[in-house]
């Protein structure tokens, strides 16, 4: 689809809107990204958490929500920036669990700046095969 440039859109508008966001996010915090994936015995997820030590980390799950969160922040300098892009802070994702999975026995592994969640589906609702009794 072909639109109309303006200068005054072009320029000042999406300039205003990433200053805008980049205020938002300091404020509350951007989302870390993430990926999830299911196979026949487990959910995983994958959270990009690059920068962050794991021991300011907190993975916890209170009625079926699943909830992460780490905080990063630098001891106070006498530096005078230039510039400061990387985000300091406390940021966090939630996500609904689905009944099938096993909270008790999730695991958590950091490596390479990923933090992987691994959720054990439960036994009873794994697919399972039934033999056929064939009566002569």
């Amino acid at each position: 689809m072909l639109t109309k440039w303006t200068p005054f859109e072009a320029e000042l508008v999406p300039t205003l809107f990433r200053e805008a966001d980049r205020l938002f996010e300091g404020a509350v915090g951007a989302a870390p990204p993430a990926d999830i994936y299911e196979t026949n015995d487990e959910l995983r997820l994958r959270i990009d958490l690059p920068g962050y030590d794991p021991k300011n980390m907190n993975v916890e799950v209170e009625n079926d929500v699943l909830t992460v969160t780490a905080q990063r922040s630098e001891a106070p300098q006498k530096w005078v920036w230039s510039r400061r892009e990387r985000a300091q802070g406390q940021v966090a994702r939630s996500f609904v669990l689905p009944r099938t999975v096993d909270a008790a026995r999730c695991e958590a592994e950091f490596e390479h700046g990923v933090l992987t969640l691994t959720l054990p589906k439960r036994e009873e609702s794994k697919p399972r095969s039934i033999t056929v009794k064939v009566q002569a």
